[in-house]
């Protein structure tokens, strides 16, 4: 028999586990920082211009055809741009890309604004708008999450990205409550303005970000390296599996494109009580950001990402049956905090999961999957919402939110049993005689088991 561990060794075992720093990638320099100023001011600016232009397609037309529509103008320039724009994040530097596609969006919103302040919009020029500033962000959004992992640690990266989360929760919810506020006490015209002002400050703290360990290399932007990127993806059970959950889960149970029904026409709020119901999701999602900082990170991301997507599916088809407007705003919380884990656990995933050089096109593929989620989501809220009514589509789509969490868990074995620890740990050094892979390659055999 063992005798008793000597309390030395007690001592060197705790001393060997490392203690968790919340603010670990907070602390790394200014570059990361600067990163997570921008996402927190373009996060509010984007879920305020989201509030306005729904809120203003729904009074112009008071159709919920109309708001599915909204949604697919919102994904079709996604769809036909964004694998290209992965290609070209890349290709190219990618806090370039980024800057410049802000910056589009910023005269969208300009226009938009010249609009309402005339009293002259109609739903036709605002769809054009809506649809070259998603343009915009369908380059942006590669090319920004790709630029993350150069700008931290491997070592800190999980908790770089519950950061940048957590920052980019509080824009969602500080966007929709100033949206209420300027809609409901204002005019939309003032909430255009705002975001003016929100998007501007964004490409201000995104110009002093640095890249810590830049590329060596690039690609050329070709159809052969846009395939090479949908490959790595479609082989990768844990990539694909993780992007599919995501995507189906939230086309059916979206609730966000009825939320103007119900705050007129089931809850009876007013604008007022929109702007508080469009940020309760958000204010659920930050509560959970901010318990993710403080905890370590989650090694199980792969079963943590399947029982968060089901609270979201029981939440969803709560908030659907729901007269009360207090009950409706706990239960659009427990939405967003079930799927605030599962954006921190995908993100990780996704990231880890793939090679440097093929980050940007990944995370296109990925945007790709997101897109698909809001804006078919929306359509699909719309068109159901049409044939039947409000309640039936929210609640029908969270059930087939439940399924599509069961599909998943049964066909993705590799997802279910993904752990983070073994992508955060360096590689072993080789042996100065070894005759070794190219790292290309060796990163590319990592990502196709899923590690």
């Amino acid at each position: 028999m063992r005798g008793p561990c000597p309390p030395e060794r007690l001592l060197d075992d705790h001393a060997a586990r490392p203690r968790h720093d919340p603010l670990a990638a907070w602390r790394e320099g200014t570059s990361f920082r600067a990163f997570a100023t921008n996402r927190l001011l373009s996060a509010s600016a984007q879920t305020l211009l989201q509030s306005a232009i729904a809120w203003q397609v729904w009074v112009l037309s008071h159709s919920y055809l109309q708001l599915g529509v909204l949604g697919l103008v919102r994904f079709i320039p996604a769809l036909l741009s964004s694998l290209y724009a992965g290609a070209l994040a890349d290709a190219f530097d990618r806090r370039r890309i980024a800057l410049i596609a802000e910056v589009a969006a910023l005269a969208c919103a300009g226009a938009l604004w010249a609009m309402a302040a005339g009293g002259n919009a109609s739903l036709t020029p605002i769809y054009l708008f809506t649809a070259l500033a998603a343009l915009a962000a369908a380059f942006e959004n590669p090319a920004r999450n790709a630029y993350l992992p150069q700008v931290v640690r491997l070592e800190n990266f999980p908790n770089a990205v519950t950061i940048t989360s957590t920052a980019q929760q509080i824009g969602f919810v500080v966007g929709p409550v100033l949206g209420g506020v300027l809609i409901g006490w204002v005019s939309v015209a003032a909430a255009y303005a705002g975001f003016l002002v929100a998007q501007l400050l964004a490409v201000a703290a995104l110009l002093p970000v640095r890249a810590l360990n830049p590329p060596s290399g690039r690609r050329a932007v070709s159809v052969a390296s846009i395939r090479e990127g949908v490959g790595f993806v479609w082989r990768n059970q844990v990539l694909l599996g993780s992007m599919s959950l995501d995507m189906f889960a939230v086309i059916f149970g979206g609730i966000q494109a009825m939320l103007p029904v119900y705050a007129t026409s089931i809850l009876h709020v007013g604008a007022r009580g929109y702007g508080v119901l469009s940020s309760a999701q958000s204010i659920g999602a930050l509560l959970m950001s901010f318990a993710m900082v403080a905890l370590p990170p989650v090694r199980r991301a792969g079963r943590a990402l399947l029982i968060a997507v089901t609270i979201f599916g029981l939440a969803t088809i709560g908030f659907g049956f729901s007269r009360s407007y207090p009950l409706s705003l706990l239960l659009y919380m427990l939405t967003g905090m079930a799927d605030q884990v599962s954006v921190i656990m995908r993100q990780t995933i996704v990231q880890l999961a793939t090679p440097d050089e093929l980050r940007g096109r990944v995370s296109a593929v990925s945007m790709l999957f997101i897109s698909a989620s809001n804006q078919v989501g929306a359509a699909e809220s719309g068109l159901v919402a049409a044939v039947t009514s409000a309640v039936f589509s929210v609640v029908s789509g969270g059930v087939g939110c439940l399924a599509v969490a069961a599909a998943v868990a049964g066909c993705a074995p590799e997802l279910r049993r993904y752990d983070i620890s073994a992508a955060l740990k360096p590689a072993p050094a080789a042996p100065e005689h070894a005759s070794l892979p190219a790292p290309a390659e060796a990163s590319l055999r990592r990502g196709v088991r899923g590690r």
